[in-house]
């Protein structure tokens, strides 16, 4: 079974429905709802996510999308050596670099992101939803 890490910027296309971005995220995301792979959030996206969906839709609202995410993703860890083990890493963003580092300890295949640039030299392969999607339905 695939194990994945999700980036911020596809869980957002879901739940806000950014397109033209959300079909092939929501197709990512629906390999994990159903069982066919594992998906993960990085602990720090989650506060990210509830800020901007917040922002979007309400406070009740967005923490009930919260509540539903939590059921669908796993959440991996950041913590002090996942930041440690980021700050090591040259990557211009930080949060991509502790992404990266979260998705490594947690064991993942990958990193399901928009934004496969800014992960260049991870430890972890990051893929577009369009490239991950079929492997993941091969779990």
């Amino acid at each position: 079974m695939i194990k994945a890490l999700f980036d911020t910027n596809v869980v957002l296309d879901v739940l806000l429905d950014r397109k033209p971005y959300a079909e092939a995220s929501a197709a990512a995301w629906a390999a994990v709802e159903t069982g066919i792979s594992k998906g993960l959030l990085a602990a720090h996206a989650v506060t990210t996510i509830h800020y901007l969906v917040r922002k979007e839709v309400g406070a009740a609202k967005a923490s009930r999308i919260m509540s539903a995410i939590l059921r669908v993703f796993d959440i991996a860890a950041v913590d002090g050596p996942v930041i440690q083990e980021a700050l090591e890493m040259s990557f211009s963003d930080f949060e991509d670099a502790v992404t990266a580092a979260s998705a490594r300890r947690a064991g993942c295949g990958y990193i399901v992101t928009r934004d496969p640039k800014g992960f260049r030299g991870s430890p972890v392969r990051p893929l577009t939803p369009e490239a991950v999607t079929p492997l993941m339905g091969q779990g």
